[in-house]
């Protein structure tokens, strides 16, 4: 006849051997559990970050059909001065080569050489295909869609 085990004295009390195998496994359990709690926590928190993000920025593909639009108009022979700023969200701006805003919602007229040298410097990236430039300004990161004439004005605007 099988001689009954002896019970194993724990923190918890006195457990048999079922017990103890018992516990081990309920604890495996919960270890897991809590490692799903933390992966699904993980990548609920990620996809808000990413979803806020992409509700932030306006369309990036609106923004250079609307500049790519008045490029082309402008080589076909329209004023640059005749384009409002303010007419598309966000605004675009024009800009002479060496500075001088021609068209912008506060700085029409202005050099933005002297108003804001780091923007003019990146804007300097601008070419004839269109490109997507990215700047700090006043603490914050700006991305900016920059297109030159033939011309060369370069037409731009970003979020």
């Amino acid at each position: 006849m099988p001689r009954p085990s002896a019970p194993l004295v724990s923190s918890y009390g006195i457990l048999s051997e079922q017990g103890v195998s018992l516990k081990f496994r309920m604890e495996k359990k919960m270890k897991r559990v809590m490692v799903v709690l933390a992966v699904v926590s993980l990548a609920l928190f990620a996809g808000q970050a990413v979803a806020t993000d992409a509700a932030d920025a306006p369309d990036k593909a609106a923004i250079s059909k609307h500049v790519d639009e008045i490029v082309l108009a402008i080589d076909g022979g329209k004023d640059a001065a005749a384009f409002a700023a303010d007419a598309y969200t966000p605004y675009a701006f024009i800009m002479e080569q060496g500075g001088l805003l021609i068209v912008h919602p506060s700085l029409a007229g202005q050099d933005l050489k002297t108003k804001a040298m780091p923007i003019y410097e990146a804007l300097q990236a601008a070419t004839a295909d269109g490109v997507w430039i990215n700047y700090q300004w006043k603490g914050k990161e700006k991305h900016t869609y920059a297109k030159k004439t033939k011309t060369d004005l370069i037409v731009a605007s970003g979020y």
